[in-house]
Order: structure tokens, then C-alpha cells, then sequence
């Protein structure tokens, strides 16, 4: 991989009026939004709490960064309502725990959206069929691909996992955090998707690979480290050389690294836990928030938003 030319990563921890840790200062967001040369998204994870109990801080944070970077798309990481999931397309929490929270123009973009654990824990069909009569809301399959262009000549691919049923304790009788779980776990076929994982990187031409899935592949955090991530999904990200992943799950801001992949989770929209440094941390906090990216052809930089 040859960081010289496109894959220089940076990490920027920005605290709400505060000053960054570091160079840059909160309010220098500002300087990419003319940058017609990079790519602006957020990501987000672990937020559907009906507004509370930081949801509405963390939205109204979402809301300033997007319209300084003029935010093209948000992607969420999963568990998108607590705490089992959503039961119909029409269900109150749409509205309770979605639409009257995330509702600031800047905001109104298209949200790349996986399913968590706790969305397993209610009817995943109904978030696939929610999309199609809400077009903010972009989930066509369980997982799938997106790709962008940006600058005079490049690309990303973001390749978005479904984690769950990779999760073996989620499969089993005799530990299961929910009925519903294992219930719709089992109804996954993990080597098809492993399979179409790997043909989908195998086939990418992008400048960038971008992975996004809802379990951590290592991490700080409450659960830690996934071994089904670190056996099935790592291998093929170093393979084919994707530059960075993605996640939620653990309920704070982290940024790792294994081998030059960079891994970040952030699964702090609407709750923080403790998180800890682990042998692959290059920054953990233990605070609800978000991350910003600008994307260039030779450089993913990262801002993480408390």
C-alpha cells in the first residue's frame, strides 16, 4: 500500500467549543466546505433513543458540521433504534427517533444505513421497506455497495456489511441477549456474504476502499475486540487493500490501527461507555459524538466531534 500517493490517514479530535487537540481549531471546519476537490460525509452509530439521552446534543452537533463542510451524505453504523429495533415501516419511533431529531436542512441528505444487533432484535425488513417510500433513508439490502466520485478523477467504493450473523454467541441456544435475535441471525447465510465481500473488493477500481459494518473488528470499548471480524473480515480487507473501516457498536470514539488499515468506531450517538486503550489505539474517548470526513484523492481526514 502506498500511503505516499493516497491513503494518508489523520485522526482530529474536535470537542464542541473547544480547541482541537492538535492543529486546528473546531471552527477551521469551515475551511473544506469550498473544497469541490474532496468528498464531506458523517458517520454515525448506536443513535435511535427517541432523543434522549444525548441524541439531540449529538443532532444539533451533526447539524453545524454538515452545513460548515456542506456534508454530502450521513452513513450509520447500526443499532439505529433502541432498544429492539423497529416493528413496521410506520412505526412511531420513525418519527420519534429519526425524522423529528435529525431534521436540520443540513441533515436532509441521503443516510447510508446497516442494521446492529439490537436492530435484529425487531423486524429488519421493515427498515428495507421503510427506503423505498423515503429516500433519505438509502438501505437497499442488508449489505451492499456505493460507490462516489469526487475531484477532476476520483472514486470511492463504500462497502457496507451485515455483522450480526457473523456474531456466533448471537447464534447460540444458550446465550442470546434477545429471542428475536437468533431468530433472525439464522436466517443469514454468512458464507454468501463473505463470498460476495470478497468478489466486491476483488473487483473494486476506486482510488479509496472504504468498509463499514456495525461490530468493531479490535476496540477499547465494552465489548472489545470481535474474533469473527478478526478471522473472516480482516484477512480480506488487508487483502484487498482497503484503506479504512468503519463501525459502531461500542458507545464512544476510537481510532485504531491494524497493520495501515485504519479502523475507527464511532458508536456514540446518543450514549457513551468506558473505553480503554488497547495494543492497536491511536485515540479513544469516552464521550458521545460523531466523526467528519473529507475525503481527497491522497488524504481521508478524519474529525471526531464530541
Amino acid at each position: 500500500m502506498n500511503y505516499s500517493r493516497r491513503q494518508f490517514v489523520r485522526t482530529l479530535f474536535i470537542a464542541s467549543q473547544a480547541p482541537l487537540l492538535g492543529r486546528l481549531a473546531y471552527g477551521d471546519i469551515a475551511t473544506g466546505a469550498g473544497d469541490k476537490n474532496a468528498l464531506h460525509f458523517l458517520v454515525i452509530g448506536d443513535w435511535g433513543r427517541l432523543g434522549r439521552p444525548d441524541q439531540h446534543q449529538v443532532a444539533t452537533q451533526m447539524a453545524e458540521t454538515a452545513q460548515s463542510l456542506g456534508a454530502a451524505f450521513v452513513i450509520s453504523a447500526g443499532d439505529n433504534f433502541y432498544e429492539d429495533g423497529v416493528e413496521s415501516a410506520t412505526d412511531p419511533q420513525w418519527k420519534e427517533s429519526f425524522e423529528n431529531v435529525y431534521r436540520a436542512p443540513s441533515l436532509q441528505t441521503p443516510w447510508y444505513v446497516i442494521l446492529g444487533n439490537h436492530d435484529y432484535h425487531g423486524n429488519c425488513q421493515a427498515q428495507l421497506d421503510y427506503a423505498t417510500t423515503h429516500p433519505r433513508w438509502v438501505m437497499p439490502a442488508r449489505y451492499y455497495t456505493q460507490t462516489r466520485s469526487f475531484g477532476s478523477s476520483s472514486a470511492v467504493d463504500f462497502v457496507f456489511i451485515d455483522t450480526s450473523p457473523m456474531v456466533k454467541s448471537y447464534r447460540k441456544e444458550d446465550k442470546i441477549e434477545h429471542p428475536k435475535l437468533r431468530e433472525n441471525v439464522l436466517t443469514q447465510d454468512v458464507p454468501t456474504q463473505l463470498q460476495w465481500l470478497e468478489e466486491t473488493l476483488a473487483g473494486s477500481k476506486a482510488d479509496w476502499k472504504i468498509v463499514v459494518g456495525h461490530h468493531p473488528i479490535y476496540s477499547g470499548g465494552m465489548h472489545g475486540d470481535q474474533p469473527e471480524l478478526i478471522q473472516q473480515v480482516l484477512p480480506l480487507l488487508q487483502k484487498y487493500n482497503v484503506q479504512a473501516y468503519f463501525c459502531g457498536h461500542d458507545h464512544d470514539l476510537q481510532h485504531l490501527k491494524a497493520g495501515k488499515i485504519d479502523l475507527f468506531v464511532s458508536g456514540g450517538g446518543s450514549e457513551h461507555r468506558p473505553s480503554h486503550e488497547v495494543a492497536q489505539s491511536q485515540f479513544d474517548k469516552s464521550s458521545s459524538g460523531f466523526m467528519a470526513i473529507s475525503l481527497r484523492k491522497d488524504e481521508l481526514l478524519v474529525r471526531v466531534i464530541d
